[in-house]
């Protein structure tokens, strides 16, 4: 177990009420977009399903959003059906309750399908729980639900543990990223995951085929991951010397 100090509940109602008071303000249609109340009973459910409990800290934040309460993906659904795009650190959409189990199984299912060679730093944790993701699931964020620490998955790198020390931690920094635009600026998503466009961007182009060029794993269409954009322009600065 790691030994960050456990968080108070309360602390992860301040912080993600200041992501949704700058939305309130700057962004109303991402806002309603993160959906209404959750239930204990809903996440009494997804427990059970799980197979683990949810600390005080999701249970909290769950109860205040719920992004996908009610909705039903169908058949033909990316893994991450019902996400919704905010300005979160990683650059993934933010889960609901639907989402975070579909996600969850499928990690836990590719682990017991391969388990990994090292059982030190596995493929994925039953403790781990998603708490934003590409649709995909191949890249996302996940709350250790023993340590209350914050890390990230990338398929072609691996888990990283203890990236916040706490759910209160991942979205302080969420709002202060979006505190830190004017809002006159603002070029938010405004609008659920559902509705984003996934037509592949000129632009994008060269970031892809220098990532499958150096062993990274990209899809042909949609958002490419912040980690992977970072280590190209990380690697074009260095040309440019």
């Amino acid at each position: 177990m790691s030994n960050v100090p456990m968080h108070e509940a309360g602390d992860v109602r301040k912080a993600w009420g200041r992501v949704t008071a700058w939305l309130e303000r700057n962004d109303p249609e991402v806002l309603a977009a993160l959906g209404g109340p959750g239930s204990q009973a809903a996440i009494g459910e997804a427990e059970l399903r799980l197979g683990l409990e949810l600390p005080g800290e999701m249970r909290q934040w769950l109860l205040a959003n719920d992004i996908d309460a009610g909705g039903q993906p169908d058949d033909r659904s990316c893994l991450v059906a019902l996400g919704c795009e905010i300005a979160l650190p990683g650059g993934h959409l933010l889960l609901g309750l639907t989402d975070i189990q579909r996600v969850y199984l499928s990690r836990m299912g590719l682990e017991e399908m391969q388990p990994s060679t090292d059982p030190d730093c596995p493929f994925w944790r039953r403790e781990w729980v998603p708490i934003a993701a590409e649709r995909d699931g191949l890249y996302g964020t996940f709350l250790d639900t023993v340590s209350g620490t914050v890390g990230r998955w990338a398929e072609a790198h691996g888990p990283e543990e203890g990236v916040y020390a706490s759910l209160s931690d991942f979205f302080q920094e969420t709002a202060d990223r979006l505190e830190g635009v004017s809002s006159g600026d603002w070029r938010g998503p405004g609008r659920s995951a559902g509705l984003r466009q996934l037509d592949p961007r000129p632009e994008d182009e060269p970031v892809r085929l220098w990532a499958r060029a150096n062993g990274y794993l990209v899809n042909d269409r949609g958002r490419i991951p912040a980690s992977i954009r970072e280590a190209y322009e990380a690697y074009e600065a260095y040309e440019a010397r």
